[in-house]
């Protein structure tokens, strides 16, 4: 008995110059495809790490005041002049004092003040090193500058029980707030705590 196998004319490949070329194009599509999801992929992640190292920068470096003195040189029953002692707060990069800010608000006024090394009475403020070691930078927890700003220049003073909100400001954008209250009577007194 002879049998014949069936032939299946549908099931053969496809062999030729033509589909030689569109297997290439596909493997070259894929490739380009795999080089920018790559090219992407490093992209995002580095932009996460600048992003993650910035909002470490913001909330670890911050400035420790330690305490607040208000002057009253003429006796009058107004702070004429803050001195703020700081430091850097334990974990915190190094904090250059030259590139900080100050905000200085209260109901009478509001005032941005910038780092100078000259008159304590210009609408700037200044600072005194107590402990450090002579660059204007705290890069160590053990050192201490005071910041002083003139509240004489930005609003003539603060009276007596007047309030104000102080925030300093570091390079990175991290930020102290610390609130200034003027005890309700300090006539003839030179130091007051504020």
């Amino acid at each position: 008995m002879i049998v014949e196998n069936p032939t299946n004319d549908d099931t053969r490949g496809q062999v030729g110059i033509g589909t030689l070329i569109i297997f290439i194009a596909m493997v070259l599509v894929a490739a380009v495809a795999a080089g920018v999801l790559i090219n992407t992929a490093g992209l995002l992640e580095s932009t996460a790490s600048d992003t993650g190292s910035d909002s470490q920068a913001q909330v670890s470096n911050q400035v420790d005041v330690i305490s607040a003195i208000g002057h009253d040189n003429d006796t009058d029953g107004t702070v004429e002049r803050l001195n703020f002692t700081i430091k850097k707060s334990a974990g915190s990069s190094n904090i250059d004092l030259e590139n900080l800010t100050v905000n200085y608000q209260s109901d009478a006024a509001s005032q941005t003040l910038n780092f100078t090394s000259g008159d304590a009475n210009a609408v700037q403020f200044n600072t005194t090193e107590l402990t450090g070691d002579g660059d204007n930078v705290l890069d160590d927890t053990d050192e201490r500058f005071i910041v002083t700003v003139s509240a004489q220049t930005i609003e003539s003073g603060l009276s007596e029980g007047g309030e104000a909100t102080v925030t300093f400001v570091d390079q990175s954008g991290a930020s102290t707030i610390y609130g200034v209250n003027v005890p309700d009577t300090i006539s003839g007194e030179e130091y007051v705590s504020v």
